[in-house]
């Protein structure tokens, strides 16, 4: 257990710090998931609609520390690329 002043504000830090970094990822989930749900429909129009209001979601999570710049990249890489092949 945390001792000294420093290490208990840390982990009073760390738990609010958490908490929002689990409510953006979820917010991040979300948006992924509408994605792949309008795939799986097969409405080629409203999966890109729903990647391009992912994409911006998911750099705002690259910049606020909750996923890797290529983790990112990658996902809406995938994503792009299996609209692309709904033909």
């Amino acid at each position: 257990m945390a001792n000294t002043l420093q290490s208990r504000k840390r982990v009073r830090q760390i738990e609010s710090r958490t908490a929002v970094n689990k409510a953006r990822r979820s917010r991040i989930r979300t948006f992924i998931r509408k994605v792949e749900e309008a795939i799986a429909s097969g409405d080629k129009d409203a999966a890109s609609a729903a990647l391009r209001a992912a994409q911006p979601e998911l750099m705002r999570g690259v910049t606020r520390g909750v996923f890797h710049r290529n983790t990112a990249a990658r996902k809406i890489s995938r994503l792009s690329a299996r609209i692309k092949a709904m033909g």
